[in-house]
């Protein structure tokens, strides 16, 4: 739909957009805890029988859904030499720009009877979630193992929908090269409730990271403190500033590149230029009849997609940073000028030449993004999430003499008087 900040019930038809994620929400979390409730309690039998009622897949044992060794192999003799050769590059690069993430543990040595300092430790194991509903997704294999892998993290375990027991081949072939250890063909609120809690089969995680639908994002919601998580990760979204300048089929084909994601997806253009507007608003119609998940794109374009109008790159901008896209694209003649200004958003992509699918696949940094605004306070995906920091603090005797008086003060502010004597006994020795 065509809008205008100036219109009178912009911001009531802006708010269909900014909350459909809702829609289908209010209904799930009860299924959801039944679900988590019936793993925790009957663990693999469990899992058996929800993989054969959701996923059609019948099994006599966990075991049998974990992928073997020979059918990751078999895997790489079904990918062509050519697909093999561009999932080791979106490797080399992801794992490239993360290594920049990593940091080390360090020491302060600055006081002569006192050192602090922070100790970095890789998480011990970690689940992540591939979906395998609506498309087949080696992107994510290699987003989120690859941090992992770098971080140092011990042990990946990867859980994907399998309906029918089919997992694609570039899916394991993507999970070999990015170092994960093991794979599970269970999907939905199960998989995240075994990674959480484990079962006699799958080992219980320390973190699971990974977008999948409504169900999975309120079982990771709802799993949160027993395990640890990167986000909670809603329909995808994308949102182009444009000053006029362009060619108005590349901007359709990058807002239909996030509508073919599902039908929740939003894609919204804001552009100075009306005439521009009504050309992208063509080409997208023209687009449409040419993609193969037309009917996806169409129904998310259709609902959630959105052409603004605004008077100026200023007014685009405030905008922008007040709803935190996810994908946020600076489509005018020079980005540079504009970056500064840009505060809330999960990535942001430079230019008429960076479209948002190099950075889904291998420009480096993470396509695991925070969605629904949450890009005011989440960041991408990253080295961080798969380790733990733990503050290091040594006194020597000279040190807690030295500072003890303050210590005690304040505690005996606070009133507790326990705090003051451990350290006012140490000071009377």
């Amino acid at each position: 739909m065509f809008l205008d900040f100036r219109d009178a019930d912009f911001d009531y038809k802006f708010n269909v957009i900014l909350s459909r994620a809702e829609e289908s929400g209010h209904d799930v979390e009860k299924t959801v805890l039944d679900i988590i409730a019936d793993v925790r309690t009957r663990g693999d039998n469990a899992l058996l029988e929800l993989t054969r009622r959701f996923d059609r897949l019948e099994a006599a044992s966990v075991a049998e859904l974990e992928v073997s060794a020979a059918e990751i192999d078999t895997a790489f003799s079904q990918v062509s030499v050519e697909e093999i050769a561009s999932l080791k590059l979106a490797v080399e690069r992801v794992t490239r720009f993360h290594e920049k993430q990593k940091q080390q543990t360090w020491l302060s040595t600055e006081e002569p009877d006192i050192m602090l300092g922070q100790k970095v430790t890789p998480l011990a194991r970690v689940g992540i979630y591939v979906p395998g509903g609506k498309a087949s997704y080696p992107s994510s294999v290699i987003m989120n193992a690859s941090p992992a892998k770098v971080a140092g993290v011990g042990e990946i375990i990867m859980v994907a929908p399998s309906p029918g027991g089919e997992i694609s081949p570039h899916v394991l072939v993507a999970a070999k090269l990015s170092g994960v250890d093991r794979i599970f063909r269970i999907g939905g609120a199960q998989a995240v409730a075994a990674l959480a809690y484990g079962t006699a089969t799958i080992p219980k995680v320390d973190k699971i990271t990974g977008p999948g639908n409504i169900y999975v994002a309120t079982a990771k919601k709802l799993v949160f403190g027993q395990v640890g998580i990167d986000m909670i990760a809603g329909p995808s979204e994308i949102l182009v500033i444009n000053d006029g300048s362009g060619n108005p089929a590349h901007i359709a084909a990058d807002l239909l590149s996030q509508a073919e994601h599902d039908e929740l997806a939003s894609s919204i253009l804001i552009t100075i230029d009306r005439d521009f507007a009504e050309k992208v608003a063509a080409e997208v119609e023209l687009q449409l009849t040419r993609l193969s998940r037309e009917s996806i794109a169409r129904a998310s374009w259709q609902k959630y997609g959105a052409i603004i109008i605004a008077d100026t790159l200023d007014e685009a901008i405030a905008f922008s940073n007040r709803i935190a896209p996810e994908h946020l694209e600076l489509a005018v003649a020079d980005p540079f000028a504009i970056l500064a200004q840009i505060t809330n958003a999960g990535a942001i992509f430079m230019g008429h030449w960076t479209p948002e699918a190099a950075g889904d696949y291998l420009a480096g940094p993470n396509h695991t993004l925070p969605t629904g605004g949450t890009a005011r306070f989440f960041s991408p995906l990253s080295v961080d999430d798969f380790v733990k920091k733990s503050s290091i603090v040594y006194f020597s005797k000279s040190g807690l003499q030295r500072l003890g008086t303050d210590i005690v003060r304040i505690a005996e502010l606070e009133g507790l008087q326990a705090h003051g004597r451990s350290v006012s006994t140490r000071r009377e020795i």
